[in-house]
């Protein structure tokens, strides 16, 4: 049963992995015909509110399908982190075969626009995507299993911080970007142990009892 909810997950994820790169290749065709590079063009206001509500949609869009796929809160947040890491790597890799882009994973990118330009190296996002489909998958196999996580409070604040940090290691750059300048620098002090918090907390709570 779970192989087949996870083959179809993956299924959808990459295909709005496709969808989100297909509209990607679009704005890049109107603003960067000569192909994506920083300093980034500032679209017209319209345009921009645009793309901050279609950002905000995926995030729904995900969450229905997370919402649809299991009655708990801890498998649909599990599927909504799966199919958020399916989605985004495929959505590289699809903008790698139509555009030849990026042309290694040292790239900067713009990465979300909420509620300021997330900006860093694709390999950054992309660590967290695996991340997050690894946790995601583990928590949908334990709960199959009858072995449920214990989301304790200490343990979900844990979690919190360690995603802002990684936050703030993307929206610092960021900030270089909306002054219409390049960014040099990725804060991986800031990313790394923002990531390996995330993983070691959620690594150590696998080692526990599960309880209901």
């Amino acid at each position: 049963m779970l192989r087949r909810k996870l083959f179809w997950l993956i299924i959808w994820g990459i295909a709005f992995g496709y969808i989100e790169a297909s509209v990607v290749v679009y704005l890049r065709k109107i603003y960067y015909p000569e192909g994506f590079s920083f300093p980034v063009v500032l679209i017209a206001p319209d345009i921009a509110i645009v793309e901050l509500v279609r950002e905000m949609t995926t995030l729904v869009f995900m969450w229905v399908v997370a919402e649809l796929s299991y009655r708990s809160f801890q498998c649909r947040l599990a599927v909504f982190m799966f199919l958020f890491g399916i989605w985004d790597i495929f959505y590289y890799i699809f903008l790698k075969v139509i555009l030849d882009w990026p042309a290694s994973l040292a790239e900067w990118d713009i990465l979300f626009l909420v509620p300021l330009p997330w900006v860093g190296p694709v390999w950054a996002p992309v660590l967290v995507s695996l991340g997050m489909i690894w946790a995601g998958a583990v928590i949908l196999a334990r709960n199959e299993r009858g072995e449920p996580l214990a989301l304790t409070a200490r343990f979900m604040l844990l979690e919190t911080a360690a995603g802002l940090v990684i936050i703030l290691s993307f929206l610092i750059p960021g900030r270089v970007v909306i002054r219409e300048a390049l960014p040099q620098h990725f804060p991986w002090y800031l990313f790394l142990p923002g990531l390996g918090a995330g993983l070691g907390a959620f690594g150590y709570k696998l080692r526990g009892k599960a309880k209901g």
